[in-house]
């Protein structure tokens, strides 16, 4: 994605976590008397959270009811933060079993299945039609692909082929979304525009701003 010049993205990825942890630091992640809140925070959370429970009562495994739940929280919380703060929800992926159990199964003792995912997938997409929040139906969308099985590296983890379908569909709710302002690339305003002697030079010798070249900003959104 392409937003140089425009916007800062940071990326606040926790390995392994589930919806009931990422409640307990919300607040401390996204603190509401921040000097600047977020335009954008796309949540994903869902996969670890339909792990079925562990015999011993640890792991990552959340209950159906306590993740919508928890995922309306994060929500109304991100929602609060500012008038111009907009949230899109990623739904648990889909999960190639057979990958997972060969790659992960000497590693965890977990049981993941592609019809868990499913369900807390659906949860999702129903809640964010409940809360007013953008979803993207991810364990949808990546079995709709051809060979979809080829987005994962050990069945759960996503590959190139899979990050590119992650983005595909984050760009399309972006794109269509009627947001003011509008966060989509093409039409936001370049911070610093002005033109200045250290711009790049042209062949006919004059400077050339480089903000008003879109480079590869109208080909972000062909995929």
């Amino acid at each position: 994605m392409n937003w140089a010049e425009q916007a800062d993205i940071v990326l606040r990825g926790y390995s392994g976590w589930n919806s009931r942890r990422a409640l307990q630091v919300l607040h401390q992640v996204f603190p509401k008397d921040a000097a600047v809140q977020p335009s954008l925070v796309v949540v994903y959370f869902g996969g670890n959270d339909s792990i079925h429970p562990h015999q011993t009562g640890l792991g990552p495994h959340v209950p159906l009811p306590e993740y919508v739940d928890n995922m309306t929280k994060i929500a109304l919380h991100l929602k609060s933060l500012s008038d111009k703060t907009r949230v899109i929800f990623l739904t648990a992926p889909p999960v190639d079993e057979d990958l997972m159990n060969t790659t992960l199964g000497n590693v965890f003792d977990m049981v993941r299945t592609n019809e868990a995912c499913g369900v807390y997938s659906q949860a999702c997409m129903k809640l964010c039609d409940e809360i007013g929040v953008k979803g993207v139906d991810l364990w949808s969308s990546i079995q709709q692909t051809d060979n979809w099985k080829n987005c994962f590296t050990d069945g759960i983890h996503l590959s190139p082929q899979g990050s590119k379908v992650v983005v595909k569909e984050i760009l399309k709710v972006i794109k269509e979304a009627e947001w003011e302002p509008s966060l989509d690339c093409r039409f936001m305003p370049v911070e610093f525009p002005e033109d200045s002697p250290y711009d790049m030079v042209g062949n006919d010798g004059k400077t050339i701003n480089i903000c008003n070249f879109d480079f590869n900003k109208t080909a972000l959104w062909d995929y």
